[in-house]
């Protein structure tokens, strides 16, 4: 198998050839209304169309990926997670482009929600050309298409109402256009009339302001979504663009959008697909559903590094519903996406050259690097892999500095105690750090904003408020976890017999177990010397070392801290 064949971006790409022919630029075409957050679903048409770009690329075809901003729309409503709302609801009716920026650091409304996604895209290898229709629709640039569809503005209406029952279809006199006024910016407006050339009559509802304009100067004349959408894949030559599966509905507006382009604009419409919605699982941080907060690009990055996030969407068709998660489920799409990753660099076996040549794809496809031409590209060596649990504890281990953390896993080799690492014999190379960095960060965040209370901890200081208890002290040990404030019992004098065994026969040597499996063996013998059942000393343990009855698989966690800092956190026992 062809692995440049193996992916539902290079069979979408062999259609695109198939049905438009070959030629010398095939567009791609994707846009949005930024009239508020640009949300993970609509990230989802962004990412698709990228990876038919890079699909066509790697054909050895020119592609050309252009981004729509349809930010000459109508300022509907505003959007609960926006500030300042009286302020913005005077503004309703007008271009989204002429409302203020309610956060004060763009010129418009609408720059503001089209910097927050074109400062991102370039972060997951996105790399498109941004077209602004309200600079398009002001310099009078569809003037010959506006005139056209008032031309054929019958024929629209057949078209318009073919797909809807009686009582949705169009009723009296109807315009293919609407105007914003001249006076007061709004678009509560009603047509006049049309001379047949270039002069559209019209007048305000709002404010009472009436005036005949020529559509080849006037800027504020602007094609129904219906037209507008068709006629810019004509504009535009466009060959690809998908939708959702709303627009995608039988007789829905991909479907009218169709017949306008090709019965009045004289032009096919693009191959396309349709894609289907997201959901959300978990909670991307400190989020509040009342306050109409969305998840977008910017939430998953925290918690994703990039590569990842291409790997979401890379590795599932479109029209597959799926969910993105915030909860206990990133440590498995970080698995997952490690898995992959191995079978592409051929350190893990796939069940067959199929299973290969597939995953092979599909890593290619999620990385954010590509070559000169724009074609896909394997990475200079292979990442740093430490499961991404594991890297949580470290992080957690390190109170949360990331410098650190790495630095005990570039020293762990040398040092007589280091973090444990079972996928990785060595530490990771300098080639390897600004990716190693990259997923401590996003732990680092996953683990303070997002991972259940019961994924959390924070090793003790040795001695002060959080340290151990001082067995000498009848207080202190029989209320240590009180005394704590981690809510869990206090440690018995058996349990105390128990921590000085695992101080001084397991931590006093843990350098010298090659595994957590032999470790473990130590750590049981402990417990059993100091009549207790394993379950007891590890609760006594966790209680010891991080103030809760329950925490990482014990073995594994006391070979990822250096012996020094364990002993000096059990030496008051």
């Amino acid at each position: 198998m062809d692995r440049k064949n193996a992916h539902w971006a290079d069979e979408a790409a062999d259609r695109i050839i198939r049905e438009k022919g070959g030629k010398d630029l095939y567009t791609c075409a994707s846009g949005i209304t930024p009239s508020g957050t640009v949300h993970i679903g609509n990230f989802r048409e962004i990412i698709s169309v990228d990876l038919v770009v890079r699909a066509l690329r790697d054909k050895g075809k020119t592609a050309r990926f252009i981004y729509s901003w349809d930010d000459y729309d109508v300022f509907r409503k505003v959007p609960l997670n926006m500030p300042r709302r009286e302020e913005l609801e005077k503004y309703l009716r007008f271009p989204i482009t002429m409302v203020p920026d309610p956060w004060d650091r763009d010129e418009s409304y609408a720059r503001h929600h089209e910097v927050d996604v074109e400062t991102l895209l370039p972060v997951v290898g996105i790399h498109p050309e941004f077209l602004y229709q309200a600079k398009n629709y002001q310099a009078s640039k569809y003037a010959e298409e506006i005139r056209r569809a008032l031309e054929h503005k019958d024929l629209l209406v057949t078209i318009l109402d073919k797909f809807r029952d009686e009582d949705h279809k169009i009723q009296g006199q109807w315009w293919p256009v609407n105007v914003f006024c001249g006076r007061c910016n709004r678009d509560d407006t009603d047509i006049d009339g049309w001379n047949g050339e270039w002069k559209l009559a019209y007048h305000c509802g709002a404010c009472g302001h009436k005036e005949e304009v020529d559509i080849r100067s006037a800027g504020g004349v602007k094609l129904g979504w219906r037209v507008d959408w068709p006629m810019r894949w004509k504009y535009e030559r466009v060959d690809f663009e998908p939708a959702g599966k709303d627009h995608h509905s039988q007789g829905g507006s991909f479907d009218t959008a169709r017949h306008v382009c090709r019965d009045v604009y004289d032009w096919e419409a693009p191959v396309t697909f349709r894609y289907d919605f997201i959901g959300i699982k978990g909670s991307a941080g400190k989020m509040s559903s009342s306050s109409g907060k969305v998840i977008n690009l910017e939430d998953l990055l925290r918690v994703y590094t990039p590569e990842i996030i291409r790997y979401l969407f890379a590795g599932t068709r479109p029209n597959t519903e799926f969910t993105i998660s915030f909860d206990l489920d990133v440590i498995k799409i970080y698995e997952d996406y490690d898995r992959t990753e191995r079978i592409a660099w051929k350190t893990e076996k796939a069940k067959d050259e199929a299973a290969y040549e597939r995953e092979r794809r599909i890593y290619e496809l999620s990385q954010v690097s590509v070559d000169a031409d724009g074609r896909t590209a394997m990475p200079a060596v292979m990442p740093y892999q430490i499961p991404f649990r594991h890297l949580c504890n470290l992080v957690q281990i390190a109170d949360g500095d990331i410098d650190k953390t790495i630095a005990d896993l570039r020293n762990a080799r040398s040092a007589e105690n280091g973090p444990a690492v079972p996928s990785n014999a060595a530490g990771p190379s300098d080639a390897q750090i600004p990716g190693l960095a990259a997923r401590c960060h996003r732990a680092k965040y996953w683990v303070e904003e997002c991972a259940p209370e019961e994924f959390r901890f924070r090793l003790r200081r040795p001695g002060g408020p959080e340290g151990p208890p001082d067995p000498g002290n009848p207080a202190d040990a029989a209320g240590a976890a009180d005394r704590a404030g981690n809510g869990g019992a206090a440690l018995g004098e058996k349990e105390l017999a128990g921590i000085r065994l695992l101080r001084d026969r397991v931590v006093a040597r843990i350098g010298e177990f090659a595994d957590d499996k032999a470790c473990a063996q130590a750590i049981y013998q402990a417990a059993e010397e100091a009549g207790l059942e394993g379950k007891e000393l590890f609760r006594a343990a966790y209680q010891a070392l991080i103030g809760k009855d329950q925490g990482p698989r014990l073995a594994n966690f006391l070979r990822s801290i250096k012996r020094e800092r364990l002993m000096e956190i059990l030496a008051a026992y």
